[in-house]
């Protein structure tokens, strides 16, 4: 991967992603770890989170976000948490007409439910030790109006509020809280299943920057936040879309 920037304040510390076996989330358990931070994941891909933590040295622990409280557990078992991605993510496709009420539930259940209560399952130790950096994963999605999967972009509009809710509440601790929205990142999943001809006209288009957003570019900014060097930061978006929005 790129030789992105190395921050000492990161030595030593301890961090939590969720979602970490693939895509962004397993960019970001890589990024931390060669920042000789000691980190722990689930997933609910064992194979590649196995595999992941057999590279990487990081702790995996297979868990359905959904149940909320394996992923507590999966957390407190981790032990002290300074810095928590909250990453976990589905973005399958889905036609509006179809969508049941248990189809709704199901995308919140993946998409923002688990970013509420990994908070509320580290947030008093970091508040506790007056130090700490949670970081959300949202996405652009909501900004730039698509379509076809409306319970995946509602929640993740909603992601931004949620992050806002917790300023006031650990910023007199000195414990900060911010959103990374990206834009179109190529991961392997959207090159296999969203990436064709089409695809490559709207990026084209639509995003500025030429090339390709990588989940290694995620996993940079996240290692700013986490860092001491964003120690003023707060209650923040922080896009990453190569100009779309």
């Amino acid at each position: 991967m790129t030789d992105f920037a190395r921050y000492p304040s990161l030595v030593g510390k301890r961090a939590f992603v969720t979602g970490g076996a693939t895509g962004i989330g397993a960019a970001i358990v890589r990024s931390l770890c060669l920042q000789n931070t000691a980190v722990g994941f689930v997933d609910i891909d064992q194979e590649h989170g196995n595999a992941l933590a057999r590279e990487t040295g990081a702790a995996f622990v297979h868990v359905d976000v959904t149940d909320v409280v394996a992923l507590q557990n999966a957390i407190r078992a981790f032990g002290v948490v300074d810095i928590l991605v909250n990453n976990v993510a589905n973005d399958t496709r889905h036609d509006w007409r179809a969508v049941t009420p248990s189809d709704w539930d199901a995308r919140f259940a993946v998409n923002l439910r688990p970013s509420f209560f990994a908070i509320q399952t580290v947030a008093d130790g970091m508040i506790a030790r007056a130090q700490g950096a949670i970081i959300n994963i949202g996405s652009i999605s909501w900004k730039v109006k698509h379509g076809g999967m409306p319970g995946y972009t509602t929640a993740k509009s909603a992601t931004h509020g949620l992050t806002r809710s917790f300023v006031d509440v650990l910023g007199a601790a000195g414990v900060r809280v911010n959103t990374v929205m990206p834009g179109w990142v190529m991961t392997e999943r959207q090159k296999r299943e969203h990436f064709d001809e089409d695809g490559a006209a709207q990026l084209a288009d639509k995003q500025p920057l030429s090339g390709m957003i990588t989940p290694q570019d995620v996993a940079a900014l996240v290692a700013f936040l986490a860092a001491d060097d964003s120690a003023m930061c707060t209650g923040q978006e922080f896009t990453i879309d190569g100009g779309w929005t």
